[in-house]
């Protein structure tokens, strides 16, 4: 685990020396989110291949780059693209850039995906905060032996998502004219769609969105002491609860059918931090 430290400590350092003045807040765009990295006044673009031991993001709509700038008056580091477990990584690289958002002295953290609907009520294109999460990935990134010098050995998760977060993106969606509703979140490993049984079952244990990230970045960002807010683009309806099938096409043209009033949102919610 030590070596896993100076890994990510490396990768850290290496991006201190470029960055300037270190980012307070961090978000992680999902797939056909990432946009919004451009937003960023005077930013500093770094491509994942260039930072030392980051792993890379294949899957499409996952620019695979880091951006570091101002908005909203907050210093922000935004990661256009994540690595995925389902890719073949495992927990300890799959949450690697969070790791190093904490060691850059990131403390509160906006996490973001597309996922499907499991709530009926839920239409394409709704952006839902994320209330609590199920980890169904059958493991969790914490496993192993633990180092002091990220977090301690059993991290309370009784408030993984922060409630003062969630009030506060309540706020900013109203006075942004954003419709915003709230649920739980299924992380579940994939990479294959689930099955229509597969949803009838994370319905009745609570889920009201299912995606494939998330939930581990969550548990290592609360294990480093970030403060967590998680937001859902409910970019399809999951298998069962619509006739039509799955596919990643549909998920990037909601995603950026929705852009305008998701970059509202985000905005709103990083001018109130």
């Amino acid at each position: 685990m030590s070596d896993y430290y100076s890994r990510v400590a490396q990768a850290a350092d290496w991006l201190r020396d470029r960055i300037g003045e270190p980012p307070a807040v961090g978000i992680v765009l999902g797939s056909g989110l990432g946009d919004f990295a451009d937003e960023l006044q005077d930013g500093t673009t770094t491509p994942y291949g260039d930072i030392p031991n980051w792993p890379p993001s294949a899957v499409v709509g996952h620019a695979g780059k880091l951006v570091v700038g101002t908005l909203e008056g907050q210093r922000l580091a935004a990661l256009a693209g994540r690595a995925h477990f389902y890719e073949g990584h495992d927990m300890r690289t799959s949450t690697f850039g969070t790791r190093v958002l904490g060691l850059l002295g990131v403390r509160t953290l906006i996490l973001t995906n597309a996922a499907g609907g499991i709530d009926p009520a839920f239409t394409s294109g709704t952006l839902m905060v994320i209330d609590d999460h199920l980890n169904l990935m059958g493991t969790n990134p914490l496993v192993g032996p633990n180092d002091e010098r990220f977090g301690s050995r059993f991290p309370d998760m009784s408030e993984a998502y922060s409630r003062r977060l969630r009030d506060l993106a309540d706020q900013a969606a109203r006075e942004s004219g954003v419709k915003l509703a709230h649920g739980v979140y299924a992380a579940i490993h994939g990479p294959s769609y689930e099955t229509p049984a597969e949803i009838r079952y994370l319905r009745t244990i609570g889920a009201n969105a299912v995606g494939m990230s998330t939930a581990p970045e969550t548990i290592v960002a609360r294990h480093m002491g970030m403060e967590v807010l998680g937001i859902s683009c409910i970019t399809n309806a999951a298998a069962g609860v619509a006739d039509s099938p799955l596919a990643h096409d549909e998920v990037m043209e909601v995603a950026k059918r929705v852009r305008v009033e998701f970059s509202r949102l985000l905005r709103a919610i990083i001018a109130r931090l």
